[in-house]
């Protein structure tokens, strides 16, 4: 009997042949199929916990299933705004030099925002209406 997944040597059942995932409540979008090893399912249920069954499944479905990069987007999390505009409109605030009154009406956020996501500075995922997650993309 082999090591992979599904191996039962160490079930506390005898004469166990394998295990299988039949229940995947709980995940969200997270990758796990009928005979995803244990100790992924362990790792991804933390991550889960973690992060919350939307923002993590949506990641883990951004990074194509790959656990370790979804972890490590948290190192750029830029963090949770209303719109992707509001994220611009503070990081400018933050950053950039006061802009004065009569002029900041026509400042189109929701343009800056399109172009730091469509040129890969940011990337953006929506947990709700008011709930978008913005993680800079390094």
């Amino acid at each position: 009997m082999g090591g992979g997944a599904g191996d039962a040597r160490r079930s506390p059942i005898p004469q166990a042949e394998e295990f299988a995932i039949h229940d995947y409540e709980g995940f969200g979008r997270a990758p796990l199929s009928e005979y995803t090893p244990l100790e992924q399912v362990s790792r991804l249920a933390d991550f889960v916990c973690d992060h919350g069954e939307d923002l993590a499944g949506m990641l883990l479905e951004h990074f194509g299933g790959d656990l370790e990069s979804a972890q490590a987007a948290f190192e750029d999390y830029a963090g949770c705004y209303d719109c992707l505009a509001s994220f611009t409109e503070e990081l400018q605030a933050e950053c950039g030099e006061p802009i004065p009154e009569r002029l900041a009406r026509y400042i189109d956020y929701d343009a800056m925002a399109r172009d730091m996501e469509m040129s890969g500075d940011v990337f953006a995922l929506e947990t709700g209406p008011q709930d978008v997650h913005v993680f800079w993309s390094h």
